[in-house]
């Protein structure tokens, strides 16, 4: 049976309130990009943003490779199909399934395709009235700018490294 609840008797410590702190901060910052560059759906990028704060440097960085790689597929092939097939479930369907054969014979990790897939709905499932390139370089930008804000934090604010974090215990000693 899972464990959804950790047992640390300190809970709400300085660690948790760190990271509260910089998950909030950099996922605002990423709205705050995609806003001033005029994306439509800038919740993307604080989404994108949150997913990649929730690792350590290595694993966000591996995902972050593997999101952008997918969602650039996703984006793509999104809007050829919709451009030349149309938007309709039909051709979603078979969509997703070339780029899962595809993300496959690239020996991509199977988060690609998922990375993939989402964007492929995104762009041919959802009802808007701009081209499907249009709409595909805009999730494309909108994640792109939440790895980048996620991956910033983690690297310029790696975890446990604020001074609140690590401040000497009281009573502790220097050594000289």
């Amino acid at each position: 049976m899972p464990q959804w609840i950790t047992p640390d008797p300190a809970g709400l410590n300085r660690q948790s309130l760190e990271h509260a702190a910089k998950t909030a901060i950099a996922a605002t910052v990423a709205v705050l990009v995609s806003r001033l560059l005029r994306l439509p759906e800038a919740y993307w990028a604080a989404v994108t943003t949150m997913v990649v704060m929730q690792s350590t440097l290595g694993a966000a960085l591996s995902v972050s490779v593997l999101r952008f790689i997918g969602t650039a597929l996703g984006a793509l092939c999104g809007a050829v199909l919709a451009i030349a097939l149309g938007p309709n479930l039909y051709v979603f369907g078979a969509g997703l399934f070339a780029l899962g054969l595809l993300t496959a014979a690239a020996h991509l990790e199977r988060s690609a395709f998922r990375f993939a897939g989402i964007t492929l709905a995104i762009v041919m499932l959802v009802v808007r009235t701009n081209s499907p390139w249009i709409v595909a370089l805009h999730r494309f930008a909108e994640i792109s700018i939440g790895i980048i804000i996620g991956l910033l934090t983690v690297i310029v604010w790696p975890e446990g490294s604020s001074s609140l974090v690590s401040a000497p215990s009281p009573g502790a000693t220097a050594k000289s």
